[in-house]
């Protein structure tokens, strides 16, 4: 277990991060971080932890950026963690295909970003993969997840920062049951999907199972 008592950790992402956060299910969104946030305070009652959640629905890494003063180095991170690229994708299949985010501009601006947030706070970082639910690595949308998780993977090694290998994570559970139980478009999560991704950064992060 690697979180101390008196950290202050900082989720920053797209809508799979948001999760109502801002409306009905404030503060913490109705998600993975809820759910990390919940487990972590059961395994480990003896830690005092403050829990921030800066997920914006529809974000891209270019969103992010426009905020990233506000919303990532002003809330003065022990911890950040970051989960970014699935809009940007994703836009390119959709009818916005303008703005979607080329992955060179993509690792390029994470990079600056993660550069800045380092510079300014002194924090450790916590990188998700974007990920698809979809079983079939040959379909470009997949393919082009693959990707771009391969980027954050990169960035991870980098910068030193915890992996949370969320495809990986995904592609463990669609070995055996059907995307539809875990999202309806391939990308938003019902609670148990949610709990996928929530097992993927309790591993990460070292957090064992109650005894």
């Amino acid at each position: 277990m690697i979180l101390r008592t008196g950290q202050r950790v900082v989720f920053i992402g797209d809508s799979i991060t948001d999760c109502g956060r801002r409306d009905d299910a404030a503060p913490y969104g109705s998600g993975y971080v809820s759910l990390v946030r919940a487990l972590v305070g059961a395994r480990h009652p003896e830690l005092e932890l403050e829990w921030v959640n800066r997920g914006v629905s529809g974000d891209t890494v270019r969103d992010l950026a426009v905020r990233w003063d506000d919303d990532a180095i002003a809330e003065r991170p022990d911890w950040l963690s970051v989960l970014i690229g699935i809009n940007d994708i994703w836009r390119r299949y959709g009818d916005q295909p303008d703005q979607a985010v080329a992955i060179d501009e993509y690792e390029r601006t994470l990079r600056d970003l993660l550069r800045r947030a380092v510079a300014a706070t002194g924090c450790r970082l916590i990188l998700g993969d974007p990920f698809l639910i979809e079983a079939d690595r040959s379909e470009p949308q997949r393919a082009d997840t693959d990707r771009y998780a391969a980027v954050v993977a990169g960035l991870a090694a980098e910068f030193d920062a915890v992996h949370v290998p969320n495809q990986a994570a995904f592609d463990r559970v669609l070995a055996v049951s059907p995307a539809k139980r875990w999202a309806d478009d391939r990308v938003h999560p019902h609670l148990p999907g949610h709990a996928v991704l929530a097992d993927a950064y309790l591993s990460a992060l070292g957090v064992t199972a109650a005894h």
